[in-house]
């Protein structure tokens, strides 16, 4: 089977070294990569995973011959407007988190997307944690009865440099690293009917807004989503609990997943009452990209639809307390 040509505009963005996941599967093949600002590019060309690779001006990525998908890996504030020109060059994109702040350029990226057939895959990096896959198959056999209430947390202790980038954005931590997390609210929930923000600065002499809660109001549940830059081991307790009528799913930790679940009755090869469950040890991202390949070669659609991702953009930027317009 012929490999995908895939390329990759930026190095800016946190997780921008993922590219790494691409040079080493077997369905793409990186014709090449572009990064404007000069001293990141030059920084980047010592380094692994951009080492060999073909540097190229975003134009000459654009326009190379048989490109079929582009991974926006660019600062934050540059994503959306690099997104746009790739969807109207007619690729597939893969653009990493969090969407920009502009909801209306946004949307007019997801609308001219599905219009030409294209895919758009957001890089919340949690969609195929293999206990997330799991708590999903609770959902859909209905094992977990009516979810009324989810609580998650994802924090850590974010460096004083990273700070100083991070305040550049008015969203604060909830921007930066609680999307993730809603991106999953709305994956079990759907959109909610209202979402109160609470906003705190805590630590230092900068304007990070670095403590922060959501609160999400469903017609029959409530989530909250919460997120902070200044949690001690705050990986260890990253968290995803969904407690529905007839049983609990505890997600704990998120990136080495664990799973604690307490059932009614007895569910397929689970008992009733609280049980562990063992699960493989999980590395981010290789699931994404095997996803995305099926999906540029119409083999399955993709699990998450246009609307799906406008409503994650809308519910993070009303949980960071900014403006819709």
């Amino acid at each position: 089977m012929a490999k995908i040509k895939y390329a990759q505009i930026g190095v800016g963005h946190a997780h921008a070294t993922k590219l790494a996941t691409y040079r080493n599967s077997a369905d793409y093949e990186v014709v090449g990569i572009a990064e404007p600002d000069a001293g990141l590019r030059e920084s980047a060309q010592k380094r692994d995973p951009y080492r060999d690779l073909k540097w190229m001006t975003i134009e000459q990525v654009l326009n190379t011959p048989g490109l079929q998908v582009v991974g926006v890996e660019t600062r934050v504030r540059d994503l959306l407007d690099v997104a746009e020109k790739c969807v109207a060059a007619g690729l597939h994109i893969h653009l990493d988190k969090p969407a920009g702040q502009s909801f209306p350029q946004f949307k007019r990226i997801m609308t001219a997307a599905e219009s030409k057939h294209l895919t758009v895959q957001m890089g919340y990096m949690y969609r195929y944690n293999p206990a997330v896959v799991m708590l999903r198959n609770f959902l859909r056999k209905g094992w977990l009865g009516e979810p009324f209430e989810v609580h998650t947390v994802m924090s850590k202790v974010v460096n004083l440099a990273t700070r100083k980038q991070l305040a550049e954005y008015p969203g604060g931590i909830m921007f930066e690293l609680g999307c993730h997390i809603t991106d999953l609210v709305i994956g079990m929930l759907g959109r909610p009917t209202s979402v109160t923000p609470f906003k705190q600065h805590v630590v230092g002499d900068d304007t990070l807004v670095d403590n922060m809660l959501a609160v999400l109001g469903y017609p029959k549940a409530i989530a909250t989503v919460k997120s902070s830059a200044n949690e001690v081991d705050g990986f260890a307790r990253r968290h995803f609990v969904l407690c529905g009528t007839e049983g609990t799913f505890h997600i704990q930790p998120l990136d080495n997943p664990s799973v604690r679940v307490a059932l009614s009755k007895p569910r397929g090869p689970y008992k009733q009452g609280y049980q562990d469950i063992t699960l493989p040890k999980y590395t981010r991202y290789v699931d994404d990209a095997k996803d995305l390949a099926r999906i540029i070669r119409h083999e399955k659609e993709s699990d998450f639809s246009y609307q799906h991702d406008v409503d994650v953009q809308e519910t993070i930027l009303r949980a960071c307390g900014l403006p819709l317009e």
